[in-house]
């Protein structure tokens, strides 16, 4: 099928560095739809792509996740071929705390007239989503409060974790073997992250060897985890990833 896991930024908040954790699922090499949209997401997609997403997923709303979503706003807005037309993904609790995040502000654009939703088609989803032909799987993740954080998941291709604490049995069920897992990790874990030492504790060896880890607090954090035997996701690497199960293709024939 030809699908591809592009990292954008795989840094922590404070690791700027890195650029912001987000990836794009490519097919064929053309974007499919980006997973989160930090403060400087949007320069990266543009100059790896050359015009805005279409689709977007969020997996909840830290800034470091979502800043760029403004800016996205103007960018689509002002465009008469795009404004209105842009797909964002999110998980339906996760709208109350979006609205306070990003839009919830008065005028929009000075102008006047404008709702920040306009430039947007929000789909509110909870078990997941159908797009491009695709069904992507939504599951809670642990990240802070419950109902909070949400990965994502094409069955049998890859799974990304969002921020989170370890969580085998979500990934046991929605990122069976071989798909590629993306997954969130530090040298320390914390309430709200996953460190290096949980994932050795919490997962089985079968299902490490399958993990990219990502949103780590540094280059040298990096390299640490990689000396530990892991494999460590880099900014703008490409993954390929494994065709998704048929259950998931409106129409497998379809597809390369």
């Amino acid at each position: 099928m030809n699908l591809a896991l592009h990292f954008l930024g795989v840094g922590s908040a404070q690791a700027v560095e890195l650029g912001s954790s987000g990836a794009v699922l490519e097919h064929e090499g053309k974007p499919l739809l980006l997973i989160d949209c930090g403060p400087e997401t949007l320069t990266t997609y543009l100059d790896a792509y050359a015009e805005p997403p279409r689709a977007v997923y969020i997996t909840h709303t830290h800034m470091d996740h979502v800043a760029g979503l403004e800016r996205l706003f103007y960018r689509v807005y002002f465009d008469a071929a795009l404004k209105g037309t842009v797909r964002l993904f999110t998980h339906a609790a996760l709208i109350p705390h979006l609205q306070a995040r990003v839009a919830d502000y008065p005028q929009v654009v000075a102008e006047g007239g404008a709702n920040f939703w306009d430039g947007f088609h929000l789909v509110p989803c909870s078990r997941g989503f159908w797009h491009e032909n695709l069904w992507f799987d939504v599951f809670a993740t642990r990240h802070h409060a419950p109902q909070t954080s949400f990965g994502l998941a094409l069955r049998g291709s890859f799974a990304w974790t969002g921020d989170t604490r370890p969580i085998p049995e979500a990934l046991t069920e929605f990122a069976p073997a071989p798909a590629v897992i993306a997954h969130d990790c530090a040298l320390h874990g914390n309430p709200s992250h996953t460190g290096v030492d949980d994932l050795t504790r919490e997962y089985a060896e079968q299902t490490r060897g399958r993990m990219l880890l990502y949103h780590y607090g540094g280059v040298a954090d990096g390299l640490t985890l990689a000396a530990r035997g892991n494999r460590v996701a880099q900014r703008g690497e490409r993954v390929a990833l494994p065709s998704p199960v048929a259950e998931s293709i409106v129409n497998p024939s379809g597809f390369a």
